[in-house]
């Protein structure tokens, strides 16, 4: 399954066409000297957005499990000049980070590809500092999607028959530990084989780390 997503990433390196599925950068309010990781960065394209956001004192890191694509990003940043940038090479189900490291996650049409979506939301929870956000652009099925595609590793490295539906996806995302999520933005439905599908953008805060816990 990872060698599928794996090889048909690695051809798209110099394809033009867009690998997103939302506009994560938009709803993200980031401030100078945050920390932040985009999970899936491809490219590095929204990573390398975020940058001078955040300013000299703030840093990015993006992740994939791609290494062609981390190449291009890592020559991109040094294309556009971009210091405040790191890119590395890393499943998103087991990040290469500490507890409390970051201010805001995005990623854009990346998690689902994951064969194990809760173990990334459960990262994503860990890797944040309490009050920390997510910002996430991705897919869901309307109605659940059959073993005949979910089960096919093409169609997954595709990047639709990962897709569980919105109620499965909420779920993980409350399991995890998160509060206040919200929906911004929905797709109208689009069909893949027999699928109906929807891109979204969602958003939500880990807690604050609550005073007998902090001790």
């Amino acid at each position: 399954m990872i060698e599928q997503i794996k090889n048909r990433y690695s051809v798209l390196i110099t394809n033009e066409d867009s690998l997103s599925c939302g506009n994560t950068i938009q709803y993200v309010n980031v401030k100078e000297a945050d920390i932040c990781l985009d999970l899936g960065c491809g490219r590095g394209t929204d990573a390398l957005k975020l940058a001078p956001l955040v300013g000299s004192e703030g840093f990015v890191f993006g992740v994939d499990i791609t290494p062609e694509m981390i190449q291009k990003a890592k020559k991109n940043a040094e294309i556009s000049n971009t210091k405040n940038v790191d890119f590395i090479v890393s499943p998103i189900e087991v990040l290469p980070f500490k507890t409390f490291t970051f201010d805001w996650v995005i990623s854009n049409c990346a998690l689902n590809h994951s064969q194990n979506k809760s173990q990334v939301w459960n990262e994503i929870f860990r890797v944040l500092k309490p009050h920390g956000q997510f910002v996430v652009s991705d897919i869901y099925a309307v109605n659940p999607i059959s073993e005949e595609y979910s089960k096919n590793s093409q169609f997954i490295a595709e990047c639709w028959a990962g897709a569980v539906t919105r109620d499965d996806y909420i779920d993980q995302i409350i399991d995890a530990g998160f509060r206040d999520i919200m929906i911004l933005h929905e797709s109208s439905p689009y069909v893949r084989e027999k699928a109906e599908l929807i891109s979204f953008t969602i958003t939500g805060i880990k807690p604050g780390v609550c005073s007998c816990c902090s001790s």
